[in-house]
């Protein structure tokens, strides 16, 4: 949840991804691609990105939820399997707590380019500064309504980030379709 809540926030940052704030990802990833999920919570964001044509290689968590993830904390597992070689990228929608958050921008983009969502209003912070320097693309989401039966969407806008620690030059901003 977004700074200006006065919601609490539900435990471990588990936000349900709805297929809304996927679809302006979709366009940015080549057809087909293979990805790991390693913050996948219930699987929604999963289905979101196989029903938009990509290719899961695997789903972890810190919890297993549903039968598919295997339960693996993404900062301490040992040799996580998202290190394999023909996993084309690593999509999550982390907890947005900076003490998780940054930890995961530099261990995900260590091995391969990582799609993570957010909120947008990170980027002007004097704190992303370090990770900027591995950011290559930033796609507006807008607001997004994370608790499914709730009448409003969140109070913050998010953004989908790229960071890849091979990859150099300046990150490409997609603003936010009409």
């Amino acid at each position: 949840m977004g700074k200006r809540s006065d919601f609490p926030r539900m435990k471990a940052d588990l936000y349900i991804t709805p297929a809304k704030a996927v679809e302006p990802l979709l366009p940015h990833l080549p057809y087909n691609s293979l990805f790991w999920e390693p913050c996948a919570g219930y699987g929604d964001l999963v289905r979101a990105l196989e029903a938009g044509g990509m290719s899961c290689a695997g789903m972890s968590d810190i919890k297993r939820r549903v039968p598919e993830v295997i339960k693996q904390d993404a900062l301490t597992g040992h040799a996580p399997v998202w290190r394999d070689d023909s996993i084309d990228f690593i999509i999550t929608n982390p907890p947005w707590t900076r003490q998780l958050l940054h930890p995961m921008i530099m261990e995900f983009a260590a091995f391969r380019p990582t799609w993570l969502l957010f909120d947008a209003d990170w980027m002007h912070t004097v704190q992303a500064r370090p990770y900027l320097a591995f950011c290559r693309k930033i796609v507006s989401v807008g607001r997004v309504k994370w608790i499914a039966d709730s009448p409003h969407t969140g109070k913050d806008n998010a953004a989908w980030y790229l960071f890849d620690q091979k990859a150099e030059g300046a990150a490409e901003f997609i603003g936010r379709a009409a």
